[in-house]
Order: structure tokens, then sequence, then C-alpha cells
């Protein structure tokens, strides 16, 4: 172990760890607020029980920066970034939802961490955060089975026997009439549907408290972007006669108050932008039907459109936090000239 603290953190392993560290300074904030504002006696130790596991997070990667005398991110402060005397904004089945929409995140992340690790240490680091936000997941899905509020993909009947595709038109029917949905073109549609409403909700709430108006009317625009893509995903399943989860518009409360800062608002919506993208490029790879990949990479072109402006209004305002990046080694050279 000694010998592996000897070695430099590579470019992959600076990545992960300078990104979990904004992320989870982010996550301290959004919990932090929704542990004080929480009433559910079955949501509120586990919304505390992921603020604990974000913080310890903090802590330990705090310790890695200081050993490796690499700069600690600014990233989010509860102090600055959260206004924990604002009302309500989000329902406490929001809130479960969102600690369970971050535990599925959280566990794709990590294990590209791990893949991605090269010294002893931070491949273990990043195995024990994998394990507890398995255990997370685990305990968010039961208090949503046990609250009604686990929304289920859609069943299909069991394969009764193999068969083989035997025309063209199992992928290149875009005109004609479509042969119905297989399974991963439904998983996709529907919890991508389900992220979608999810992003509308928090959109609603974020654009509720922005302080600074082209913030807000960023927002607004996602909103619209995040309701048409719902409804385009919902058409896909219903041609498919297959049902479409619910929104959470009335998980919203009606308050105005300064919640969370416009900086940390734009941040989570830089993420959710970013996971969106991943997300349908997994369900064009997944989806054998032509229509279905050029819908995706349509959707895809769009948000990373709506991408460029949140990137610009963070840019303008001073808030977008450099990642770690090679040197510019021209820049290197001018300035020893002069």
């Amino acid at each position: 172990m000694d010998q592996g603290h000897q070695i430099r953190l590579t470019a992959g392993e600076v990545t992960q760890l300078w990104a979990q560290y904004m992320n989870d300074s982010g996550s301290v904030c959004m919990l932090t607020y929704f542990a004080e504002k929480a009433e559910d006696e079955d949501i509120k130790p586990l919304i505390e029980y992921a603020l604990k596991i974000s913080q310890t997070h903090i802590e330990k990667l705090t310790s890695i920066f200081k050993e490796e005398k690499f700069a600690i991110p600014y990233g989010f402060k509860v102090e600055e970034d959260v206004n924990l005397q604002a009302p309500r904004l989000y329902s406490d089945s929001y809130a479960l939802t969102f600690v369970h929409q971050m535990a599925m995140i959280g566990l794709t992340n990590y294990a590209a961490a791990v893949s991605a690790s090269v010294r002893e240490d931070i491949s273990d680091y990043y195995m024990e955060c994998l394990s507890e936000t398995m255990e997370l997941f685990k305990k968010a899905k039961q208090v949503l089975l046990q609250k009604g509020l686990m929304i289920r993909a859609p069943y299909i009947p069991n394969l009764a026997e193999i068969e083989f595709v035997k025309k063209q038109s199992f992928v290149w029917d875009i005109f004609g009439n479509k042969r119905p949905l297989i399974a991963a073109e439904i998983s996709n549609l529907f919890s991508n549907l389900q992220r979608n409403a999810l992003g509308a909700a928090t959109l609603t709430g974020f654009a509720q408290v922005a302080q600074n108006k082209e913030v807000t009317d960023f927002f607004i625009k996602g909103i619209e972007i995040a309701k048409k893509h719902v409804r385009i995903f919902s058409t896909k399943l219903e041609e498919s006669n297959l049902p479409s989860p619910t929104t959470w518009s009335s998980e919203v409360t009606d308050s105005t108050a300064k919640t969370f800062s416009d900086k940390l608002m734009l941040f989570f919506t830089s993420g959710m932008i970013s996971l969106s993208v991943g997300y349908y490029g997994t369900a064009v790879a997944q989806s054998p039907r032509v229509d279905i990949g050029i819908m995706y990479n349509r959707l895809s072109a769009e948000v990373q459109l709506y991408s460029e402006d949140g990137a610009n209004l963070m840019i303008k305002n001073g808030w977008l936090e450099q990642p770690p990046m090679a040197p510019d080694r021209d820049e290197l050279a001018r300035k020893k000239k002069k």
C-alpha cells in the first residue's frame, strides 16, 4: 500500500475523484435541505443515511487530495448554496425518488471508476463506494415499494419458444407498420421517460426559486424540452399498447422563496443533461429499429444544444469550476520567452 501511494494518479483517476467531489458536495447541499424538511418517518432516515454517505465521501476525497498535494475543488457549501429556512419546495416522495435515482447513477459511476482505477488504494476506495451505494439503492427501493411509489417497467409475455429474425423490416422498416418493441427498447423508453418526468419536476422547482432571470428562463426551456421528450417516449410506448409512468409535477409546492443557489441548480441541471446524453447513447446501441435510433440521436442533439446554453450561463456568472486538464505546452513556452 505504501508503494501504491508513491505512484502518481492517472488522468482517469483524477477525473473520477474530482467529479465525485463536485457531485457529492452538491448532493450534501440538496440532501441537507431534504433532511431538514422531511416529515415522513420512513423517508427521513433514508435521506439522512444518504447524506452521511456523501459527507463521508467528501472527508475521504479531501484526505486523498491533501496527500497528493492536489488542489481541493471548491465545489458547493451548505452555508453558501442552500437556504435551510426556505419553505418546502418538494414533497418527501420526490426526495425519496431523488435518492433512489442518485443511488442508481452512483452504481454506474462507481463501477466505471473502479475500472478506471490503477492504484490499489483508489480501486479499494471505489469498491467501498460501490458497496455502500448498493446498500443505499436497496434501502431506497424497499421504502419505495413500502410506500407504493415504485414505478415498474411494463410487463411483456414470457418467451414461449426461440425464433430468428426473417425480415429486414425488423431493423429498416422506417415508414411502414413498425414491428412491436423488443424488451430492451421498452426498458430504455420507459426509463428515459421516467427520468425526463422527474427532470421536468426538478426544473419546475428550480424555475420557481431561481433569482437570475436568465437562469429562470433557462430552466423554463428545460421543462419544455423534458415534457416534449416525455410525450415522444409515451407515444412510442403507446404504439405497442404499453403504459407510460406517471409524472411528478404534483410533488412540487408553490414556494418561490430562494432555496438553492442558482449556481447549484445549474450544476445539477448540467449533470442531468450529461446523463441524458449517455442514456440516449445506450438506448441507440440497444435499439435495432432504425427509427428509434434516429429519434434518440435527434433528441440527444437537442439536449446538447441546451447544455451549451447552460455552460455559457455558468461561465458568464463565474460559476463553472474548471476540471483538471493537461498543461498547455504552447502557452508555457510563450510565457518562458517573455
